[in-house]
């Protein structure tokens, strides 16, 4: 059994499926899974008292900015998962994304988003016939997993780095400076429907803060990073 933190953000003043998620990732059966969310309502707009609702902030601000205000103590749990309010997942969905991470070794992972979800990288659609992939590339969101001795590289997350764009393309030097793996797990795909990307904030100061990172820190190119080093089919 592992200790995991699982961690969102949700826009109070929007349609979102945060309760369905808090209610999903309570039911898990194998593991015990300790949740913050943070209520994003602008001028106090907004449902904002869901179960596991930790901050109610008021103001536009960045997520991985609100993000850090609740994961301080990440490196006491097994995994974190980094979660989105607008994405639907299955039954167990949180047991078997955590344990096929385990089981392929991925120290950050994904779950595929399945093929009616708004997408922006190939790369992250469901393969069907594969229980997951090795891979250069596990994207921002909706929903992230990080292994606890991934958390010493990646977290905190960095105050520029605003929505995490261009994080994706980081990371994966990071992982595999330490020699730990990565991947998309296609077992547990999510949908991603309710909102387009970057519904939410303006794309541009996000498009220009993922420029800042990228300029500050190595990084692979998007051939380098859309690329699947190993494929593991069902059985």
């Amino acid at each position: 059994m592992a200790r995991v933190l699982a961690v969102g953000v949700y826009l109070a003043d929007r349609p979102n499926a945060a309760a369905h998620l808090i209610y999903e990732l309570a039911g898990s059966a194998k593991h015990t899974v300790v949740q913050r969310w943070i209520a994003l309502a602008p001028d106090g707009k907004g449902r904002a008292a869901l179960p596991s609702t930790e901050l109610v902030v008021t103001k536009p601000t960045p997520k991985f900015s609100l993000l850090n205000m609740v994961i301080q103590d990440a490196a006491d749990f097994d995994w974190l998962v980094l979660c989105d309010d607008d994405v639907e997942v299955g039954p167990n969905f949180v047991d078997r994304l955590i344990d096929l991470s385990d089981h392929f070794d991925f120290a950050l992972s994904q779950p595929a988003r399945t093929t009616d979800s708004f997408t922006d990288h190939s790369i992250v659609q469901v393969l069907p016939g594969l229980l997951a992939r090795r891979t250069r590339f596990v994207e921002i969101g909706p929903i992230v997993c990080i292994r606890r001795d991934a958390m010493g590289l990646l977290l905190p997350f960095e105050k520029e780095c605003g929505m995490g764009w261009g994080l994706d393309f980081i990371w994966p030097l990071k992982i595999e400076g330490a020699a730990l793996g990565m991947g998309i797990v296609d077992a547990v795909p999510v949908a991603h429907r309710i909102r387009p990307p970057a519904a939410g904030y303006d794309s541009g100061d996000a498009q220009r803060t993922m420029s800042w990172a990228l300029a500050a820190h190595p990084h692979l190119t998007r051939d380098e990073a859309f690329t699947v080093l190993e494929a593991y089919p069902c059985l």
